[in-house]
């Protein structure tokens, strides 16, 4: 894969005016079509949703609208830059959601929402979310700060009859996983005899350990800025506490000798080649701070010589770029259709399984290669997740979050009918 040079001036000009706009539907070229289209015909469509309310998701844009919120504490790797600053990445991700889930969405960006030492004001976040609430088929939450952004996600997915999905916690995590379980077969090794460290609790870090968890690894150890998190270290948020381990294991250093994968969430440069070379046979590293990754690929290629071992960044001009696109077009594509009121954790891991799947399943189209100009995409150690512009993925992953979704709501009307007939 090449490197591209980009100019700021190349840059800011493709961004004048913005990315997005609104396309209208239907034409509007007669008075007859304005009757129709607004009043009077339009209050014949509000009573038909005021008698039955699904409705809305038939007549509106509801059904494919999902709003991308943020409150611009934790954007990118500039920080808390703000709500306005946010919006050129907020009009990013809606464009990536309409190119590649052909999903509408929207940015949201939420001003006034800090408390006085500049932290996310949960409670002003989750009431104006849900105030907003009713004209999206789903939320996106984006680039809010932890902690606040768990508790954020889990109150409005709780109250809300949407899916909400914070893409910094879960498109990470959902994307990792099928990279490692991609690496498993590779290696030959098993899931829950992995030895895994994560550099980087925060949202990603934290969402990634629960996934793996949730896929069979036993073996985990958490880094923060303060070290390894360890049972017993004070200062631990509830979530750091659920992975803190018992463990003499103290630094990054310490907690890499040994282990059989890296997955950074963290800071450029904080990995050495001495830490790589202490790993087990045929590590796995997933150096994905952006733009620069915690250890430079030519770095740990260099200290590999021949033997076998994985590499991932989150950049896109290296092999196996961990990149959300991969996920939440698809996600809510598959959310969206089956109407779901959530996207479930069974949900989450069947998008994941569906991108370790497409990796192998060969074949890869010729639009891709031309992409990347390249033509070297079999399944190996450079080819463990698929490519974002791969059209099939949006029957893989769409198909397989849909497929668990309706499961889901069948399930749940089953246990419903039995536990009503058990009350007659």
């Amino acid at each position: 894969m090449s490197k591209i040079n980009l100019t700021k001036e190349e840059i800011l000009e493709m961004h004048l005016g913005g990315k997005i706009g609104v396309k209208l539907l239907r034409d509007l070229k007669t008075q007859k079509d304005l009757s129709i289209a607004y009043t009077p015909g339009v209050a014949k469509v509000c009573e038909t949703i005021q008698q039955n309310p699904k409705e809305v998701y038939k007549y509106t844009a509801k059904g494919n609208l999902v709003a991308v919120v943020t409150d611009g504490s934790a954007v990118l790797g500039l920080g808390n830059i703000g709500a306005r600053a946010s919006i050129p990445v907020m009009e990013g991700k809606a464009v990536l959601f309409k190119k590649f889930g052909q999903v509408n969405a929207w940015p949201v960006p939420l001003e006034n929402v800090k408390t006085i030492d500049y932290r996310t004001d949960v409670d002003k976040v989750v009431d104006t979310v849900a105030s907003i609430a009713g004209m999206y088929g789903g939320i996106n939450l984006e680039d809010i700060a932890a902690p606040e952004c768990f508790e954020i996600e889990e109150r409005l997915d709780s109250m809300l009859d949407i899916p909400v999905f914070h893409d910094d916690q879960w498109g990470t995590a959902i994307i990792t996983l099928a990279g490692i379980k991609n690496y498993c077969l590779l290696s030959r090794k098993k899931i829950k005899n992995l030895g895994i460290v994560i550099n980087g609790a925060g949202a990603a870090g934290i969402r990634i350990a629960d996934m793996l968890k949730g896929a069979g690894a036993k073996k985990i150890v958490m880094v923060d800025r303060t070290g390894v998190i360890y049972s017993g270290r004070s200062n631990l948020n509830k979530y750091k506490q659920k992975h803190a381990i018992k463990t003499r294991k103290r630094t990054l250093e310490n907690a890499m000798k040994g282990a059989d994968v890296f997955i950074g969430v963290s800071a450029p440069d904080c990995v050495k080649a001495k830490m790589v070379k202490s790993m087990r046979k045929y590590p796995a590293i997933f150096a994905m701070a952006n733009p620069v990754p915690e250890i430079m690929p030519e770095i740990v290629k260099e200290v590999m010589g021949k033997k076998p071992y994985v590499m991932a960044t989150g950049r896109s001009d290296y092999p196996n770029q961990i990149n959300n696109v991969l996920g939440f077009p698809y996600i809510f594509r598959g959310a969206l259709d089956a109407h779901a009121s959530t996207i479930s954790i069974a949900m989450k891991h069947a998008a994941s399984e569906a991108l370790a799947k497409l990796a192998r399943a060969g074949h890869v189209p010729e639009e891709v290669k031309k992409a990347y100009n390249r033509t070297n995409f079999e399944f190996g150690p450079n080819y463990i997740i698929p490519s974002p512009f791969d059209p099939r993925l949006l029957d893989y992953v769409s198909g397989a979050v849909l497929k668990t979704a309706l499961q889901e709501k069948e399930n749940n009307k089953k246990e419903r009918s039995e536990s009503e007939s058990y009350f007659i």
